[in-house]
């Protein structure tokens, strides 16, 4: 995990929360996913806390949600769910950039170097 710059974040949105990394102090970058100084502070507070005061799942969260809240919370969540996607797709190119060839980004990513060339090479 790392700190990523600004410059870096753009566009990128909490994993767990939905903000922009517009919106927070700091991103955290793992593979594929961010999470923001928010929600770090929140988890220490849930994890350090001496009495938990319990659980509440994803269901019971989305089964409150008045449905303008519901139908708000999609494009923020597809948008979440494409970033692990466009992280693959950057990785990619650098890794294109350096003389990596298909094959081996196949392998990598356990298929072929034609399927790898088809998913990420933005050629027909």
């Amino acid at each position: 995990m790392m700190a990523v710059t600004d410059q870096a974040t753009a566009g990128m949105v909490c994993s767990f929360c939905l903000m922009s990394a517009d919106d927070v102090t700091a991103m955290i970058a793992g593979p594929g996913v961010f999470i923001c100084d928010s929600c770090v502070a929140a988890f220490a507070e849930i994890i350090f806390e001496s009495k938990p005061t319990g659980i509440t799942t994803l269901a019971d969260v989305q089964q409150n949600l008045l449905d303008d809240e519901l139908l708000a919370l999609l494009p923020k969540v597809a948008a979440a769910g494409a970033q692990p996607e466009r992280q693959v797709a950057l990785l990619v190119g650098k890794a294109r950039a350096r003389g990596i060839t298909w094959a081996r980004i196949g392998a990598a990513m356990g298929m072929t170097r034609q399927a790898a060339w088809q998913r990420f090479s933005g050629e027909e």
